[in-house]
């Protein structure tokens, strides 16, 4: 989640300072997304200066924002649009993959299988995790969890992929094919 759009969608709740955007902020992302206070008074101030968000003046000591008319479109559009890719994301497993590949003395099959054993143990970790969560209170955590395990799921498919066209174009007969 942008934490520009995190930081609106909480303001178009209610108008809040900056220390309540963090920690609501993180417990709505079932707290997978720390935000240092820094990060969030930058962001509010980018957001006034684009007049998205209005400070407003201090009952106490603390500044409160709100979200402006603007900020409310622009929050609206966000919803409405789909996230698209943003071309391929620049992962390490890929390019630790990419790179042994390209090395040539580099047992490939090998930085597979470990990363197959490591990611099925991650894998395993997140199922206990969701299995001890309860769906009715956690369920920002639950769908959280269902995120972080499909993407597992899906790199031990893309992990297993790699090993079979490696061991594809091993085999006697088939160099240079791709």
């Amino acid at each position: 989640m942008s934490v520009r759009y995190g930081l609106l969608a909480l303001l178009a709740e209610a108008p809040t300072h900056g220390y309540r955007l963090k920690t609501d902020f993180e417990h709505r992302t079932a707290n997978q997304w720390a935000l240092n206070i820094g990060q969030v008074y930058t962001t509010l101030q980018r957001l006034e200066r684009d007049g998205l968000v209005e400070a407003i003046e201090p009952a106490d000591e603390r500044h409160e924002y709100r979200i402006t008319d603007a900020g409310r479109r622009q929050l609206d559009e966000w919803f409405a649009t789909p996230v698209g890719p943003e071309g391929p994301p620049r992962d390490e497993l890929t390019i630790k993959v990419l790179v042994a590949v390209a090395a040539g003395d580099i047992d490939v099959t090998d930085v597979l299988q470990r990363q197959r054993t490591a990611s099925v143990e991650q894998l395993q970790a997140y199922t206990r995790r969701k299995a001890q969560a309860d769906p009715e209170r956690d369920i920002a955590f639950m769908i959280m969890l269902d995120a972080l395990i499909f993407r597992t799921e899906a790199e031990i498919r893309w992990l297993d992929a790699c090993e079979a066209r490696i061991r594809h174009i091993a085999r006697p007969g088939n160099e240079g094919e791709s």
